[in-house]
């Protein structure tokens, strides 16, 4: 959760029939554009005073966008291993006059994005996936693309040309008619988009051939972005989809990129051309943070833990938790359950009982509201339906904050509700128990020894769910993949 885990505005209505949706952003990338065309300013006199404290357009984006992501996140090392990479691709990109930056985003979504000014952005999960310098660089190569072939101002020119054609047809024609016209355009515009992705990718793979990067690294990052997309999906329950797009989605399908990233590379040679470099990547990311940063929460296991806030809590048995920038969410059963956890700042004065009766949330039954205590922490019970759903409520004051734990499962059982109870009152004050004392996950590089497996450097893994699974895809490993003897690999370890 970003900052101290509260929630912009003291209170939004909550529908229970979409209040768990689960968003789970990954494997996009962004050309983002700070404003579309740049003005022509007058020339300045030398003498003339120099202003300070206002930052320019791009200085602003860059701020805005590092917001976003958790703020920026700090290793010399790797950062200065990346420049250097980005330094090497610059001289071979298609305008090799430009500069260019990295910053490592501190978020665990796996991601990246690039801005016109030259500024490139990756997040500490896409550096935790990458297996060597060739994936990294076909990484930052794509980015780079997106800037020489000024994507985001021919993305902003197609975005206020189809805004014109929709309000215009909205004026002169029927309703039907201008939202047929407002469709035509954003279905334009995800094209457009589509081909954006595809064209990068090749510039991006011609770009570290260059470079003397082994060009096959683009289609094996591809690839395990694919799988990050699938296990993720089996982690919470759900079936992976056909990766098929939709008509608007933004970006081609993993296994169409995969293809033509493939087939591009093999126009440049066969395999075993170029550099991996896969030891110089793994010195520059050993001991990288993994996973939340701990100063906004963290997750282990059915767990979540807030030193900064001083509480903790345990879910019920079976939920999967991802903590995500508004709230804590968590779903189980193929997502027939579901949980959030959210702030929100409240009156001291206002008793929880008239909070939780105020309307915030539709569906609450008045009469089954209740005080009660958590170990400690007032709070109030409810419960609340909607449609098929039925809502188990809490919400406790501590510290600063009203904090919100709410229940969702579409068939309601006694044995169901008292697990839910459960869960409620395991929220507390962190305490002698030693939770707080848990150390951040990181990044660990180990060396395999003669008959070591990846099921055996898994059960090193300081992850509570499917640890080879998750071993073979931090490692860009098959199922059935043999270690090497004196090769190195990535665990994740406390």
């Amino acid at each position: 959760m970003v900052g101290d885990f509260a929630l912009n505005g003291p209170s939004i209505p909550i529908r229970p029939a979409a209040v768990l949706l689960l968003a789970l952003s990954l494997a996009g990338c962004a050309a983002l554009d700070p404003g579309g065309r740049k003005a022509e300013l007058p020339a300045v006199p030398t003498a003339a005073p120099r202003t300070t404290g206002v930052d320019t357009p791009n200085a602003s984006e860059h701020k805005r966008l590092v917001a976003l992501f958790g703020g920026e996140f700090r290793s010399a090392a790797t950062e200065l291993y990346l420049n250097g990479v980005l330094a090497r691709l610059a001289l071979t990109a298609e305008t090799p006059t430009e500069a260019y930056r990295v910053t490592i985003l501190n978020t665990p979504l796996v991601n990246a994005f690039a801005l016109p000014s030259g500024n490139l952005y990756v997040t500490r999960g896409l550096l935790a996936l990458a297996n060597d310098s060739s994936e990294i660089a076909a990484v930052m190569a794509h980015e780079i693309s997106h800037v020489t072939a000024r994507h985001a101002s021919q993305r902003a020119e197609l975005e206020r040309n189809a805004a014109v054609i929709s309000k215009a047809a909205a004026l002169i024609q029927s309703r039907q008619k201008g939202e047929e016209a407002q469709a035509s355009g954003r279905m334009s515009l995800a094209s457009f988009s589509r081909q954006q992705e595809l064209e990068a990718d090749q510039i991006g793979v011609r770009t570290i051939a260059r470079a003397g990067y082994d060009p096959y690294g683009a289609a094996r990052f591809l690839t395990s972005l694919g799988r990050a997309s699938s296990l993720r999906a089996s982690l919470f329950g759900q079936k992976a989809g056909e990766d098929q797009p939709d008509i608007l989605a933004t970006h081609p399908s993993t296994p169409e990129r995969v293809r033509q990233a493939t087939a591009a590379a093999r126009q440049l040679g066969a395999p075993g051309i170029g550099l991996s470099a896969r030891d110089e990547y793994f010195n520059a990311i050993d001991g990288l943070d993994f996973g939340d940063d701990p100063s906004e929460g963290f997750v282990r296991g059915r767990s979540f833990v807030h030193p900064k806030l001083g509480f903790t809590f345990s879910a019920p048995e079976g939920f999967v938790l991802e903590n995500s920038a508004q709230a804590l969410l968590g779903i189980a059963s193929g997502g027939t359950q579901a949980l959030r956890l959210d702030s929100i700042s409240l009156s001291a004065g206002t008793p929880l009982e008239t909070y939780v009766a105020s309307g915030w949330m539709e569906g609450i039954d008045p009469n089954s509201i209740r005080a009660a205590s958590l170990n400690g922490i007032p709070a109030a019970l409810a419960s609340a339906r909607g449609g098929d759903w039925h809502f188990r409520v809490a919400v406790m004051r501590f510290g600063d904050s009203v904090y919100r734990l709410i229940f969702a499962t579409r068939n309601l059982t006694a044995a169901m509700d008292a697990r839910f109870i459960e869960s409620i009152e395991s929220f507390r004050p962190l305490g002698s128990d030693g939770s707080q004392r848990t150390r951040p996950l990181r990044l660990k590089i180990v060396t395999a020894s003669a008959g070591d497996t990846p099921a055996l450097l898994a059960r090193r893994m300081s992850v509570p769910e499917q640890q080879v699974e998750q071993f073979l895809l931090l490692n860009g490993l098959e199922p059935n993949a043999a270690l090497r003897p004196d090769e190195r690999y990535k665990i994740v370890v406390e």
